[in-house]
């Protein structure tokens, strides 16, 4: 990213391309005003600095969603807030009050714009000390930070606030046909046409996702990918992430099929088996508002519409070809397993989400006593949600070798 200064309080940033990625508008004092960053969308999100202090950690920053930046009166849409910043000093990665309601790719921006600043001021590693220790702020965190110290199994250290983030920003490019390329000594994520695409590695953690960028002897690849294999090319990009070639077409018309009752069952035990333990009746709560189908999906492996959750054709066929090579029950039993994680990953962003939307819509009196397990969807047991899993895995396989 390149700064261009049209005054000592206003700095336009853009990026190799010359499109404009971030505003940023201070004060005579320093202190900053307000600030807009691009998302991968082409639409902004925008921070109004100390608007509010009715949160739990007081003082608070807003963010904003617009169309364009404005630059007197807040214009669009106010989102959520996070917990108010010194600007002229970064020394933490604030609390988002709620992250669901943020658009795709706008919780990394506004942290690769923290990360920048923070960078640019030479501040030290950031620690973040808020409630919610997910596991997906701690993949946003890896976009634009780097952790320490080295841990056998950062997340859980991030979990128990065992790791501080230095800051180290990507470099972000607006490209044509609407490409979004992050690169940080290589291209580590592409946002093309709403989908997003990840590196399988980030700083030696693996990275679950069925878009992947993949090395070619040819450039860089964005693939679908799942059950260790390669299933559908979509762009070739060059290695300094300019796009070569469109690969991919529109998939076939078919029909959709549904899948048995309790494959769905075991894929919704699977993603809540992951989540902390609080969160997870409100998984299980949000996912009985769906089925599950196979069916065509275009440039992805998973559609979710109203009530019903649609698995790409594509899978079926891996799954199928994979199932009729094992001869062995329990080779068998393993590709079934792998497709329910296969599924659970597909899904589980969105369950996340929503379950968190439950939580934060009860009134407040009755979040902390959720928050602690104690009120709420009931919960299950670790043997029921293995069950589950385990009968899924039965029912997958009968259904995939027929």
């Amino acid at each position: 990213m390149t700064d261009r200064i049209v005054s000592f309080r206003f700095v336009q940033a853009v990026d190799r391309r010359g499109t404009l990625v971030a505003l940023v508008d201070r004060s005579a004092a320093g202190s900053l005003e307000r600030a807009w960053v691009r998302i991968p969308d082409r639409s902004w999100l925008g921070i109004e600095p100390r608007a509010t202090r009715e949160a739990p950690w007081g003082w608070s920053d807003r963010l904003w969603h617009a169309a364009e930046p404005s630059s007197g009166e807040w214009r669009g849409t106010p989102l959520t807030v996070f917990e108010a910043l010194d600007w002229t000093r970064i020394d933490r990665i604030p609390a988002l009050g709620e992250p669901a309601r943020l658009p795709r790719g706008g919780g990394t921006a506004v942290l690769n714009l923290i990360a920048e600043l923070a960078a640019a001021q030479g501040a030290r590693p950031l620690a973040y000390r808020g409630p919610y220790p997910t596991e997906q702020l701690f993949l946003a965190l890896l976009e634009s930070f780097r952790y320490e110290p080295v841990s056998a199994d950062p997340l859980a250290a991030f979990m128990q606030g065992g790791l501080v983030w230095t800051p180290a920003p990507a470099e972000r490019v607006f490209s044509a046909d609407d490409l979004y390329v992050q690169v940080r000594e290589r291209i580590e994520k592409v946002v093309w046409r709403g989908g997003t695409y990840y590196r399988p590695d980030w700083q030696g953690v693996a990275r679950h996702s069925a878009r992947r960028i993949i090395d070619a002897t040819d450039g860089v690849r964005c693939v679908l990918w799942a059950l260790g294999q390669r299933l559908e090319d979509h762009l070739l990009l060059r290695p300094d992430g300019e796009l070569a070639t469109i690969l991919t077409a529109e998939p076939p018309a078919a029909v959709s099929r549904p899948l048995p009752a309790s494959v769905w069952s075991g894929v919704v035990a699977a993603v809540a088996a992951r989540c902390a333990p609080p969160l997870a009746p409100f998984v299980e709560s949000a996912a009985a508002a769906f089925s599950l189908e196979w069916g065509p999906v275009a440039r992805d492996l998973a559609q979710i519409g109203h009530g019903r959750v649609r698995i790409s054709d594509r899978l079926r066929q891996a799954l199928a070809g994979r199932l009729a090579a094992a001869t062995a029950r329990a080779d068998r039993a393993a590709l079934g397993l792998a497709a329910i994680a296969e599924m659970a990953a597909l899904v589980g962003d969105e369950l996340r989400g929503r379950a968190q939307a439950e939580m934060l819509g009860l009134p407040p009196a009755a979040q902390p006593a959720a928050l602690e397990g104690k009120s709420g969807p009931a919960a299950r047991s670790r043997a029921e949600r293995a069950r589950d899993i385990a009968a899924a895995v039965d029912a997958l396989v009968e259904e995939g070798a027929a």
